[in-house]
C-alpha cells in the first residue's frame, strides 16, 4: 500500500459549500474509490490560501487520480466545477506532491 498526496484549489467563498457537498458524498463514488484500492482518504483546507491538501492510501496500480474516464467521476467533477479551479474537462486542477518524509 502506498500513500498519495496532491493539492487542489478552491474558489473564494466556496469553503462551506465544498465541505457540505463532501459530507453528502455519493455512495456510488465512495464505492468506486474503494473498488479501485483507495482508502483512508482525507482532504484538508488551508483557509488562508484556499488550497486543498488531499492524502489517500492506495493499493493496486491506480488511485483516485486515475478514474477520470468513469462516468461517476465525471458527474462528480461537473457537480464540483463551480467551486474549484478546474481543467477544460471539469476535472480539478490537481498537483501531485512528492513524499519527502514518512514516520511510520
Amino acid at each position: 500500500m502506498r500513500t498519495e498526496a496532491f493539492t487542489m484549489k478552491l474558489k473564494p467563498g466556496c469553503e462551506a459549500e465544498y465541505q457540505r457537498r463532501h459530507q453528502a458524498i455519493w455512495p456510488e463514488l465512495k464505492a468506486l474509490l474503494r473498488e479501485n484500492g483507495v482508502s483512508d482518504y482525507h482532504i484538508f483546507l488551508d483557509r488562508a490560501t484556499l488550497t486543498l491538501f488531499a492524502v489517500q492510501k492506495v493499493s493496486g496500480a491506480g488511485g483516485s487520480q486515475d478514474l477520470g474516464s468513469d462516468p461517476i467521476v465525471q458527474r462528480w467533477w461537473n457537480h464540483m466545477a463551480d467551486l474549484m479551479e478546474i481543467n477544460p474537462d471539469n476535472s480539478p486542477v490537481s498537483i501531485p506532491l512528492d513524499e519527502v518524509f514518512s514516520m511510520e
